[in-house]
């Protein structure tokens, strides 16, 4: 118990800090913050944080949606982690959804989790690569300054209905049914 002989003890040696899994791709993520409101198409090679309001496409490696952010588009990402809401359509290879998320769209991922309490109308599926199928970054963006929606992702702007006149010698013509 209380020898004079001390026998060497292990050296501890100190471990630096787990890091994550991955570090951003050009040291730091860009940030929308929560004051900002972006319109149009976000383009990214590396990670990006939204913690405001963006209306439109989002394309990035990382994305992380902050709790209070709104995205109101298409997400493409290698991984994108939603605490805030979405509505459109997310295409990642790796999708969290947090407690915290409200998404409504359709996911389609190579993998997903779904913490308790998050909020997700829509249909998921599975591929082994989600985003060799996302339309090209210049070609929705030329689309849309054309006017044009993408195909496969409706048109969030209301069409307007041109209301129809009856004079007394016609029918009425019958509403567009949408």
């Amino acid at each position: 118990m209380f020898s004079k002989t001390k026998e060497p003890e292990a050296a501890v040696t100190p471990q630096p800090a787990a890091s994550p899994k991955r570090a951003p791709r050009n040291g730091v993520a860009s940030v929308i913050s929560t004051e900002l409101i972006v319109r149009g198409t976000l383009i990214s090679a590396g990670d990006v944080q939204v913690d405001g309001k963006v209306d439109g496409d989002i394309r990035a490696a990382g994305l992380v949606i902050g709790e209070k952010a709104i995205i109101i588009g298409d997400v493409y990402a290698e991984e994108a982690t939603v605490r805030g809401r979405v509505e459109g359509s997310i295409r990642a290879r790796k999708v969290q959804l947090c407690a915290t998320c409200h998404v409504e769209g359709n996911i389609l991922h190579e993998a997903l989790s779904v913490e308790t309490g998050a909020y997700f109308e829509g249909n998921c599926r599975h591929t082994d690569n989600p985003l060799a199928d996302a339309p090209e970054a210049e070609a929705s963006a030329s689309k849309s300054a054309h006017g044009a929606g993408q195909a496969g992702s409706p048109d969030r702007r209301p069409t307007p209905v041109q209301p129809s006149v009856a004079t007394p010698s016609t029918k009425p013509a019958a509403s567009p049914s949408l």
